[in-house]
């Protein structure tokens, strides 16, 4: 009598097993254009938040009050996120992910231009700030269906073994973006005066947006709607609400949420308030966007690598490496900075950034795969926007708080950065890896199976981080 054999799956490898179609190059390139604008802009309001604004736009007030109010307004932007993501969300599980990415890519451009171009407190008043955080309000109602969208084209048109680094690439727009602003800041501030740079210097970055919207424009029109979306579209009865996908997918929105929290919380507490901290440690402002620049130009390596390993060895497990090096980075960013040591806080700096954007290379495939197609946009955004205005938008904010209270003291804010970072890791541990965007089951560190055949096989093992059970879903419409 002869034997069968259980069949497994070979071996996934670090080396594509098909090669990306025409229209899987597109997409990669137009969302990495669109991701390199959008958080460029985002990145540079950021960085000028804890030095120009504040005598810009606030010089009425003290410059303690001045700082927080320029905060306030930066968190602005991911308080608007998640109206994008709602909104743009829904439109795009409705009508496509092509117009909306249009669409969110103008919005971005045009209001980057407004701030370029925006008189100081001085000129017009008080309308001069209302203006300002309206631009930034727009601003984050573009990022927040940006960046979900940018990552379904990519990954909805990628082969199915490189989704995880399709979807990183677009998450590289995150450091590309602080690398590039901060780079320009860097040698602005090391080439004009004082004077000039606080006068005219700051908007130039901001104006030169408007040709990357040019460009952007041009190759987004290029790209056709995913074959996931239109296979879909067939079987779509009505557009599902946000109220709807909260109630069927909460609890995994929630936990989404919970697990992202490490990676934008280490990223916005280093690179956004880190930038006042250390120069109010004696660093020149030229020695702090050097620093940010290059640990973030280390962070892209990572992220690149993250999201080759996120491919082979799962989401999950890419995205857990990274918050345990966020939580070693807590421990030590504040004391090693406090010691003013050039090299030994850019090394600090470095490993805190890149251990970030490690973890974050999973991150669009593991909120991908948690939904449906019919609800991955609204369900991805609501996740993501999610986590960064609860975790990401009161950090510079919440740390200029906690130090004023606390005497200068940078315990208070270390804890609350260390239990965020374990309640995390405890939630990660708890959850599974979800299912393909086809429905099937994935076989980490083995070669993705044919998942039209895997869907229904396994179904029943696949544990999943839905959160919320659901009535099962036809492969082509997942």
């Amino acid at each position: 009598m002869s034997q069968t054999t259980p069949h497994r799956a070979p071996r996934r490898s670090l080396r594509p097993s098909e090669p990306p179609s025409p229209q899987a190059k597109r997409a990669l390139v137009s969302g990495a254009t669109g991701a390199a604008l959008e958080w460029f802009d985002f990145a540079l309001y950021g960085a000028l938040s804890a030095t120009v604004f504040p005598a810009l736009f606030f010089n009425d007030l003290d410059p303690g009050m001045g700082l927080l109010a320029s905060f306030a307004t930066f968190g602005v932007g991911f308080f608007a996120r998640p109206l994008g993501g709602i909104v743009f969300g829904y439109l795009g599980d409705r009508f496509g992910r092509r117009q909306i990415l249009l669409t969110t890519f103008i919005m971005m451009g045009a209001a980057s231009v407004v701030i370029g171009l925006l008189p100081p407190y001085a000129t017009i008043g008080f309308i001069a700030p209302l203006i300002l955080v309206l631009m930034r309000f727009i601003q984050g109602v573009a990022l927040g269906g940006e960046a979900t969208g940018a990552q379904l084209m990519t990954m909805e048109h990628a082969p199915g073994d490189r989704r995880a680094f399709y979807g990183a690439v677009m998450a590289m727009g995150s450091p590309v973006s602080q690398v590039m602003a901060h780079l320009l800041l860097a040698v602005m501030t090391a080439t004009l005066s004082a004077e000039a740079f606080l006068s005219w210097g700051w908007r130039l970055p901001f104006l030169l947006s408007v040709l990357l919207v040019l460009v952007g424009i041009y190759i987004r029109l290029k790209v056709e709607e995913t074959p996931l979306f239109k296979e879909g579209q067939k079987h779509a009865q009505e557009g599902v609400g946000t109220l709807t996908v909260l109630k069927t997918h909460g609890v995994a929105i929630l936990r989404l949420m919970l697990a992202y929290a490490p990676i934008v919380l280490t990223f916005y507490v280093v690179s956004v308030f880190g930038i006042s901290y250390l120069t109010g440690r004696g660093f020149t402002q030229t020695e702090t966007f050097t620093i940010i620049m290059i640990a973030n130009l280390v962070s892209v390596v990572a992220m690149w690598f993250g999201g080759r390993l996120a491919d082979v060895y799962g989401r999950r497990r890419i995205l857990m490496v990274g918050s345990i090096g966020t939580l070693i980075a807590a421990f030590v960013f504040f004391p090693v900075a406090h010691l003013g040591s050039f090299p030994l806080t850019l090394l600090v700096v470095t490993f805190a950034l890149a251990s970030a954007q490690f973890g974050n290379a999973g991150q669009g495939a593991f909120f991908a795969e948690a939904f449906p197609t019919r609800i991955r946009y609204t369900g991805s955004a609501l996740a993501l926007t999610g986590s960064t205005l609860v975790f990401a938008a009161p950090a510079p904010f919440l740390a200029t708080g906690l130090m004023n209270i606390s005497g200068g003291s940078t315990v208070p804010l270390t804890v609350v950065w260390i239990l965020v970072i374990v309640a995390a890791l405890i939630t990660m541990v708890t959850m599974g890896d979800g299912k393909t965007l086809e429905g099937g089951r994935h076989h980490f560190t083995r070669a993705a199976v044919n998942t039209a055949h895997a869907a229904d096989a396994d179904d029943a093992g696949n544990t999943g981080n839905s959160g919320t059970e659901e009535a099962p879903v036809p492969t082509a419409v997942r």
